[in-house]
């Protein structure tokens, strides 16, 4: 049986229509089932932000939150239970601009304004979560949107702007009623959504024994598992393909949690990097610099580091740091539970070790000792939401500058996420100084037969790999930095 998909829109529950296909994205449906055509679509892949959304949700503290999200990539039918604000929202009751609106027209922030609503939206986002701007932090909001035309100087004088009047009552009445009917949505909904068409369905299930019920009962290969959307939401945009099934895990609570342990961090797999990075900063800071440039705020929102693992992307940046701190995954079905490496997990080229009915439920990652030394950096052509020609992540242990222990972990540099097992040989009983490390850097040679695409020839990669290493150990010897790059 099928169940409407629910969500708040202009204060009115809104009902997805049965007709709605499980594949259809959340810009689709605006522009050509509400004909809302205010957002924008650019890329159709999450990097220009033009279709920027934001999304309103009760965290698990009953808090509202929000959230800038791309539209283009979203599915409609991940709207359940939520609120949706776009930029055609936005118009005061007497006809009037919002205050983020009325700061982009006082900034000239907008000419040719294709990009605009875009803009409006991480602004609107950004100003419904802070109660002033400072440049850093919003920068990185703005830096998952594309201009060409107006440059950034005055969108981020906008940003300083908006605040400037302040928010009235209205705000906190209308706030409240919504809290009001996102928990109503919530009480009312007692059976998982299944949404289906002749196309396919769509499922949400609300817990973790719901999904490995539902997989166990869905043929192999006809169905996909989604998270945030960030990679699978362009299987569709980009390569057309329809799967018969799409299986949510965005609506499963104990999926969504953290837990930090004396020694250990586990991080359930439907937990977004946005909800994560606190806990990753504290795991080691150079973890979470290179999170801040793995996607922009938009892809982060919605992106997880359970569906970044279990897509088995060779140049997943994720994956080298947490090989490198020697995570574990919990692997669940119908038939239990089992636990792995995580280094085991990837088999060659998009292959993993997910057996048939099986899901990725956490991942738990051990934290540095006293002993350890900690670097992650990251290779690309510009600093901000790019995808890696190298992603390097080395943690060794040391007894005074003698190696005790190295995990030297590599993303782009093979068919999987992967240690260079021969370098660590090499590094393992030796003084880690800028000499004594030659032979690990020319083990490399023979831990590596690197590709050469558009991002990196085949050599560069090898070299690179290797100089990162180098410069690991100068920075390890010095206490400070080495230039600017991407972890940085």
């Amino acid at each position: 049986m099928s169940e409407p998909t629910r969500f708040v829109s202009r204060g009115q529950v809104m009902v997805v229509g049965p007709d709605a296909p499980h594949t259809m994205t959340v810009l689709e449906y605006l522009r050509l089932r509400l004909r809302r055509t205010g957002s924008k679509e650019g890329c159709a892949e999450g990097d220009c932000g033009a279709c920027t959304v934001v999304i309103g949700e009760l965290d698990r503290d009953g808090r509202l939150r929000y959230r800038a999200v791309n539209a283009c990539i979203l599915f409609v039918h991940q709207l359940d239970g939520k609120a949706l604000f776009t930029v055609d929202d936005l118009a005061e009751p007497d006809g009037g601009l919002h205050p983020v609106q009325q700061a982009m027209v006082d900034a000239h922030a907008s000419q040719c304004g294709f990009c605009t609503p875009g803009f409006v939206m991480s602004l609107l986002a950004y100003f419904l979560g802070h109660d002033k701007a400072d440049d850093e932090s919003l920068k990185d909001a703005l830096a998952g949107n594309l201009c060409r035309c107006t440059g950034y100087r005055p969108i981020l004088e906008a940003g300083h702007r908006m605040f400037d009047s302040g928010r009235d009552d209205r705000f906190a009445r209308e706030e409240a009623a919504l809290a009001i009917q996102l928990k109503a949505l919530a009480d009312s909904r007692h059976r998982m959504l299944r949404h289906s068409t002749p196309e396919g369905n769509f499922i949400a299930p609300r817990s973790s024994a719901e999904l490995a019920e539902t997989l166990s009962t869905l043929p192999a290969g006809e169905s996909w598992l989604l998270a945030g959307g960030t990679d699978v939401g362009l299987w569709v945009t980009k390569q057309g393909r329809v799967p018969r099934s799409i299986v949510y895990l965005g609506g499963i609570p104990d999926m969504k949690w953290i837990e930090e342990r004396a020694d250990e961090t586990e991080i359930g797999a439907a937990v977004t990097y946005t909800d994560a990075f606190d806990a990753i900063a504290r795991l080691h800071p150079a973890f979470a610099r290179m999170v801040r440039r793995l996607g922009s705020t938009q892809i982060r929102n919605s992106g997880t580091l359970g569906g970044n693992i279990a897509n088995g992307s060779p140049i997943g940046d994720s994956m080298p740091a947490l090989i490198a701190l020697g995570a574990t995954l919990k692997l669940q079905s119908k038939a239990g539970m089992r636990t792995m490496p995580l280094e085991d997990f990837f088999l060659s080229y998009r292959k993993t070790a997910l057996k048939p009915g099986e899901f990725v439920a956490s991942v738990t990652v051990k934290k540095p000792g006293s002993q350890s030394r900690v670097g992650i950096y990251k290779l690309s052509k510009r600093f901000d939401q790019d995808i890696s020609a190298v992603l390097a992540a080395f943690h060794v242990m040391l007894d005074g500058n003698v190696v005790k222990e190295a995990r030297l972990a590599y993303g782009g540099m093979a068919g999987i996420p992967a240690r260079a097992r021969q370098a660590e040989a090499a590094l393992v009983g030796k003084a880690f100084t800028p000499e004594a490390i030659e032979p690990a850097a020319a083990a490399m040679a023979a831990d590596f037969t690197p590709m050469s695409d558009m991002r990196a020839s085949a050599a560069y990669r090898l070299l690179a790999a290797q100089n990162l290493l180098r410069k690991f150990c100068v920075e390890v010897n010095t206490g400070k930095p080495i230039g600017v790059e991407a972890a940085e």
